[in-house]
């Protein structure tokens, strides 16, 4: 068959270790047969990170604004340990973090369900989404080491001069102080698309902070989210049958744990940094959760949701057999390349993009599966496929559908 043409460029965003290998894999097994791809190439893996003093990332998002749609593969953020492998001139701060603060927009994640990879919670019966709130917070974070006794300050000086004051603590010894912010506008724009796709999917929304312990910085959340949702959704809400409503983040796990499922968990950055990976690996694995950035301005950036899998890949290095799950980074480009049919009107495009993901789960409830789902299927008798045995099977499924 005829490859399908692509009109407008999706932004790719290479990564790194085992996540690099299968995103090559992906691409030459599961989408260049098919489609004319037409991609803006950018390498955010950590060594060209480095080579270009991450000026690479920054370009990445920017092009991501100039094209609407983009496809991102999982990056290292460095840590010391990285630090001397890499060689890096400096500890650079997660690209995602960069990323996310260029786009603004948040973060929706929600597991992949397939029969007979069963849910460790068994209440669960529905998918939970993640609402992840996509700026600031730790990912922009300013950090000091205190080498002795002294005051440490937090001071705002406004444009004409002013100063405001406030003590963080009087060390009588070395210690370590963290300076985070926030911007109403963005926290203005993660209500509104929490609350935008909670009536386009017609689920119920939670929003979690801790804002008894955070009485000015979480509180600031909790009464922007109200103040929008009385004011611009509450009738919209009623006339739906869905809900809204605000409780603390450790009433929240509470909640979740015990619930059916079937609703929307909005939670500040970190908190759904957190919360989305314990989900996904509640629901079966970290590999089998979607992952999109959803920006008021127009911009979607796919991911997979999880890390780089560096025990797979320096086994990989070594020449011995992995069995890694591409689930979410096959998810990831599905997910842009549907987005970019859409965008373009390329209903061709959107039904491959539909194929492909169907193929994924088809393949795995078929019994065929890599190693990760193979220890927890309710499945009799799986059959575990090395990393590039299951891209192929994969594909052998997509050919079947096509």
């Amino acid at each position: 068959m005829s490859r399908i043409k692509m009109t407008t460029p999706l932004v790719e965003m290479d990564g790194d270790e085992m996540t690099r290998v299968l995103w090559g894999l992906i691409k030459d097994e599961l989408l260049i047969p098919y489609i004319d791809l037409n991609t803006e190439y950018y390498d955010l893996g950590l060594e060209h990170r480095n080579e270009t003093n991450d000026q690479v990332t920054v370009d990445s998002a920017e092009a991501t604004k100039k094209y609407g749609v983009a496809v991102k593969c999982a990056t290292i953020t460095p840590n010391a340990a990285r630090m001397t492998e890499y060689n890096l001139k400096e500890m650079y701060k997660s690209p995602n973090g960069t990323i996310r603060a260029i786009l603004d927009g948040t973060v929706f994640r929600a597991p992949i369900i397939v029969n007979g990879i069963e849910p460790y919670i068994k209440t669960w019966k529905k998918p939970i989404t993640i609402a992840r709130h996509a700026y600031g917070d730790v990912y922009k974070g300013v950090e000091m080491k205190i080498p002795g006794k002294g005051k440490a300050e937090l001071v705002f000086t406004d444009e004409n001069g002013n100063e405001s004051r406030e003590t963080i603590f009087d060390f009588k010894g070395p210690g370590i102080i963290q300076g985070m912010h926030n911007k109403c506008d963005s926290i203005e724009s993660f209500a509104r698309s929490c609350f935008a796709f909670a009536l386009e999917t017609k689920q119920d929304l939670w929003f979690s902070t801790k804002d008894t312990i955070s009485k000015k910085y979480d509180h600031t959340f909790k009464d922007i989210f109200q103040e929008i949702y009385d004011k611009e959704y509450a009738d919209k809400f009623k006339a739906a049958g869905i809900e809204y409503f605000y409780t603390l983040i450790d009433d929240a796990v509470a909640r979740v744990v015990r619930s059916e499922g079937g609703f929307i968990w909005a939670c500040k950055n970190y908190d759904g940094d957190v919360m989305s990976d314990m989900l996904a690996t509640a629901f079966g694995s970290l590999s089998m959760m979607t992952s999109v950035l959803v920006s008021p301005h127009g911009y979607y950036e796919y991911e997979a949701a999880h890390g780089t899998v560096q025990r797979h890949y320096y086994k990989h290095l070594k020449g011995e057999e992995t069995s890694t799950n591409p689930i979410a980074t096959i998810f990831a480009w599905t997910g842009a390349l549907r987005k970019r049919g859409e965008l373009d009107n390329i209903p061709e495009l959107m039904d491959f993009a539909d194929k492909l993901e169907q193929a994924c789960i088809k393949t795995i409830e078929d019994g065929r599966m890599t190693k990760d789902l193979a220890l927890i299927t309710t499945l009799k008798d799986p059959v575990t496929c090395n990393t590039q045995d299951f891209i192929k099977e994969v594909r052998k499924t997509l050919d079947s559908l096509l």
